[in-house]
């Protein structure tokens, strides 16, 4: 059995991202999620709101919050308020921060501090009391409840350190090979560390496009492989592009990169994302027919995925949440 998810960019007018999940919903999709990048698109926790108040069972949450952006305490504060409004129905997802990070001219955290935040963002959102800042703190209103912390990487140490503390691993791509890679390493580092690595919940995020035309789906989602190439140009800066930290299938298609417009992250017909090409698009995304969507989940759930996140952002959005929710769904469930 796998879950399904559905990403949106908070975008106004903000009812349109509460239409698509609740209209997700009544289509078999079980979490809807937001990119959390308060410049480029609309405060995403206002609209996290109004998602769980418009749907029964939704698992509402960002894909993906940072440690940087907001103070730790206000971001569990946010998760614990909604948790105790709606009944337990938020997951956080979190990564090191890129375009909410670096648009305000920062850089994304390290690792130190990303480990740091998801102890005290979980412990202070299910009622604990949490070491911050020099002082002991604890939410007098709070008592109990959950907080799943599902964290964003794709380095070896990001790995690593998901596998050591997380509850959850977010992969922001659908290629099986990386896929087994990662998923791999973050349960060869919980196993380490002692932890169950059955125990640690497999998402995998990626544009899914539903339809014949490919040269026109590839156009539509080349806009993730840029994202991504974001992510991979710190880890070769880090780790260099030859050996094996990192595999080459992840990493060789940047050398063409020459930049990053932030302006139009996420968005279809992008122009700094011309460098990916077509193969990457085919790997990272999920595009074609119907029954070439229902292979790909099939391996991925081979290798241990327990849901797949549909980055909503093309020209299709209704028509691929319908071709998702009326026969892929169903096929996989």
């Amino acid at each position: 059995m796998m879950d399904f998810g559905v990403v949106m960019q908070t975008d106004p007018p903000a009812g349109r991202v509460i239409e698509l999940t609740k209209r997700a919903e009544g289509l078999g999709f079980t979490h809807a999620y937001t990119f959390d990048s308060h410049v480029l698109w609309q405060e995403p926790y206002v609209i996290h709101s109004q998602m769980l108040a418009a749907t029964d069972n939704m698992v509402v949450g960002p894909m993906v919050t940072n440690p940087g952006t907001r103070d730790w305490t206000v971001t569990a504060s946010v998760f614990a308020t909604l948790n105790d409004m709606y009944g337990e129905r938020t997951v956080c997802g979190i990564g090191r921060g890129d375009s909410a990070m670096r648009v305000i001219g920062h850089k994304p955290c390290n690792l130190a501090t990303l480990e740091e935040s998801m102890g005290v963002i979980k412990g202070l959102a299910e009622g604990e009391e949490v070491d911050y800042n020099g002082t002991r703190q604890k939410f007098p209103w709070r008592s109990g409840g959950s907080l799943p912390i599902w964290m964003a990487g794709y380095g070896p140490r990001a790995l690593a350190l998901c596998g050591r503390v997380a509850d959850g691993f977010v992969l922001q791509l659908a290629d099986p090979q990386i896929a087994e890679w990662t998923i791999g390493a973050v349960r060869a580092s919980a196993e380490e560390a002692g932890r169950d690595p059955d125990d640690i919940y497999i998402c995998v995020v990626a544009p899914a496009y539903v339809g014949d035309d490919i040269a026109h789906q590839r156009d539509q989602v080349r806009w993730f492989g840029g994202m991504v190439g974001n992510h991979v140009a710190d880890l070769v800066g880090r780790y260099g592009s030859e050996g094996t930290a990192v595999p080459a299938a992840l990493t060789d298609y940047i050398e063409g990169r020459k930049g990053y417009d932030y302006t139009d992250h996420g968005r279809a017909g992008a122009e700094h994302t011309d460098f990916v090409p077509d193969e990457i698009i085919d790997r990272f995304c999920i595009l074609g027919t119907e029954s070439a969507h229902l292979e790909r989940l099939e391996e991925l759930r081979d290798l241990g995925v327990d849901q797949f996140a549909v980055y909503l952002m093309h020209d299709q959005q209704d028509e691929t949440l319908d071709a998702y929710g009326q026969r892929i769904i169903p096929a996989m469930t």
